[in-house]
């Protein structure tokens, strides 16, 4: 357990009104939480958590503190979000300060955005604090930059999982000047790979998979979008995709770096290493 963050992470209503923060975990790495993320779980009375926050955060939280799993991890059984929205309030209501604890940044794919609209309409004081997204955290983690002026004026996230309605992932358009982070499209591969080719990225177009980035469990593993699925084969969630011309910095920018020096990836065969 850490000391005490000084200072107050509830500083816009009295202390007796009930309140939600909406509080970013990062992706996984505890030394990437805000000071502001820390304080609110030091703080809170109960903390309804998703299953992607990392056990090394859950131990931060104090013991005295009420803990509630939430259950959102991609393909595994848990609450629905009706019923998420429906503890906050519940909670709320009955005075607690509530931190609801998402991976990555509440406001980026954690549909933190229908959680506010929940509380807003039962009257909840509510608030958000930031969080590292994934597409970040993974990325500097293995050292591939999401822009370079020499690979990728610009940056595009877009998410592998939609509504249950949908069946397929929106990739219409595709730039070689663009870096693409696709959160929660490991299960996808395939429909990614063949939308991403409809809409004219090369069957060589560079991809990086990540698993478990910033933890000590991260997995990278690189190599070209026709072999999208292979790379995807046995990643489990927390995964991440990146596409464009920056992942080819991965190897230079490795060779680079001692740590790293025995563990490039030179062939598609072996196309993996752990940290």
């Amino acid at each position: 357990m850490t000391s005490p963050v000084p200072g107050n992470a509830w500083p816009y209503f009295p202390a007796a009104t009930g309140q939600v923060i909406l509080t970013g975990a990062g992706p996984g790495d505890p030394e990437l939480l805000t000071v502001k993320a820390l304080r609110s779980l030091q703080q809170a009375d109960v903390v309804v958590y998703d299953l992607l926050v990392s056990d090394e955060i859950l131990a931060l939280i104090p013991q005295n503190v009420k803990r509630i799993a939430a259950g959102k991890r991609c393909g595994q059984p848990g609450y629905t979000q009706e019923e998420i929205n429906r503890i906050l309030i519940r909670e709320a209501e009955a005075g607690q300060q509530v931190v609801r604890l998402k991976g990555g940044d509440p406001l980026i794919f954690g549909r933190g955005g229908e959680e506010l609209e929940a509380l807003q309409a039962a009257g909840i004081p509510c608030s958000v604090v930031p969080g590292i997204t994934a597409a970040s955290g993974c990325a500097a983690s293995a050292l591939i930059p999401l822009t370079h002026r020499a690979h990728a004026s610009g940056v595009r996230f877009i998410t592998g999982h939609r509504q249950p309605s949908a069946i397929s992932v929106p990739l219409t358009t595709f730039s070689d000047d663009e870096t693409l982070v696709i959160y929660m499209g490991v299960q996808r591969a395939a429909d990614i790979c063949a939308q991403l080719q409809n809409a004219g990225a090369g069957k060589h177009t560079p991809v990086a998979v990540i698993e478990n980035g910033t933890r000590a469990q991260q997995r990278v593993r690189i190599g070209q979008l026709n072999e999208l699925s292979a790379l995807c084969d046995g990643i489990r969630t927390p995964g991440l995709i990146i596409v464009g011309s920056v992942v080819h910095l991965y190897h230079k920018l490795h060779k680079k770096t001692d740590k790293y020096t025995d563990e490039i990836i030179s062939s598609a065969k072996d196309p993996e290493f752990h940290l």
